[in-house]
């Protein structure tokens, strides 16, 4: 299938995305025990898993999608979390990063929103719950949370602005499946039960007024500047405010997004989550010129190239990478609401209770 769209009637713009290559490279890169590395000889990590699974639930492929969830809950460790890196199912890297354990969450929301699948859903709970678990027993009194536990068993207690904000995100997931499935959304503890709800308020609070909360080294990169935009901690006046601020630091006209303010290396992936970012906010025409700057920024395959520099379209890697395709998948969807799903990201879907989502018919086809 290809996505073809006027974007401007006057100057006849438009964008082509071949949904079914891009979606298609996803599906010939996983493995048959459901992993979806990098590219074929690349390492997984849990968190460009979870993203790829989300594209493949774009283009349809639901079977492959649940394939990918089953992998990780057949992998997570006893205490919720799994290893940062593997390689052909084997750890690579023994680091439990906090960020890459929870959006376990958003994936399987973001399934649920296009399939209406209570029962798949359901069998995922266990995992989403120990995920969560893990997760938010690294909170940090101010709210933010501590990025890692490193091999050897010891908290990071350094705080990533980035991570933070993807965590915001799958905990306002988790609360919308403990809410669909009518589980108890709570966390047991040294000092008791306490709620996710709470845990959510106090890491809100810290994005939106405790900057300093967080490793402000890492503000160079384009993601700490809209996160917290793209995950909803930062709304409205606020959101504007923010992007307007440091839109010239990071945004290359006509090319999109560098992926680090000091060098004009533009990434696929981070332009299309800026592309989220500003749909999510309200900005949508803004986001369909920035969606137009990288559209034709691919192989002669129809899938999309990791990065770029400029001005001489230096292309690396030369892979194709699986959740850089899936990103794309996730913009174009939320531009032109290709399914149910495309509303995940949106602030206004927040606002108005996305806990009582209206229930889809069962499962979709599958594609094969």
């Amino acid at each position: 299938m290809v996505l073809n769209i006027v974007l401007d009637n006057a100057r006849k713009t438009q964008v082509r995305l071949d949904l079914g290559a891009v979606a298609d490279l996803i599906v010939r890169v996983q493995r048959e025990s459901g992993e979806i590395p990098w590219h074929p000889d690349g390492k997984t990590d849990p968190w460009d898993h979870v993203e790829a699974a989300m594209g493949l639930t774009v283009g349809g492929y639901f079977d492959q999608a649940r394939k990918a969830y089953r992998w990780l809950a057949d992998r997570q460790l006893s205490d919720g979390s799994w290893y940062a890196t593997y390689r052909n199912g084997i750890p690579a890297d023994k680091t439990r990063d906090t960020n890459f354990c929870a959006y376990i969450a958003v994936g399987l929301y973001h399934y649920y929103l296009s399939t209406g699948d209570t029962d798949f859903l359901a069998r995922m709970w266990p995992t989403v719950r120990s995920a969560i678990d893990f997760t938010l027993h690294l909170q940090a009194p101010g709210g933010e949370i501590y990025w890692a536990v490193s091999p050897d068993g010891k908290i990071d207690k350094m705080a990533l602005l980035t991570g933070s904000s993807a965590i915001h995100m799958s905990l306002k997931c988790a609360l919308a499946i403990a809410t669909v499935l009518e589980r108890s959304p709570s966390l047991s503890g040294k000092s008791g039960t306490f709620g996710w709800h709470p845990a959510l308020k106090k890491l809100a609070r810290a994005l939106r007024h405790r900057p300093h909360h967080f490793n402000m080294t890492k503000s160079r990169f384009a993601m700490d500047w809209f996160y917290p935009i793209l995950s909803g901690a930062l709304t409205g006046d606020a959101a504007h405010r923010r992007i307007n601020r440091f839109w010239k630091k990071f945004v290359i006209k006509n090319e999109g997004v560098k992926c680090v303010s000091d060098k004009p290396w533009i990434t696929v992936a981070e332009t299309a989550e800026l592309v989220l970012t500003l749909e999510a906010m309200g900005s949508r025409e803004q986001a369909r010129v920035v969606f137009d700057w990288i559209c034709d920024r691919r192989f002669s395959d129809g899938t999309y190239w990791c990065g770029y520099n400029v001005p001489e379209l230096e292309v690396w890697p030369k892979e194709s990478m699986t959740w850089t395709n899936a990103v794309m998948l996730l913009a174009a969807d939320s531009l032109y609401d290709l399914t149910p799903a495309g509303r995940l990201f949106r602030h206004r879907f927040w606002e108005d209770g996305p806990n009582l989502a209206p229930q889809f018919p069962r499962q979709r086809r599958s594609r094969r």
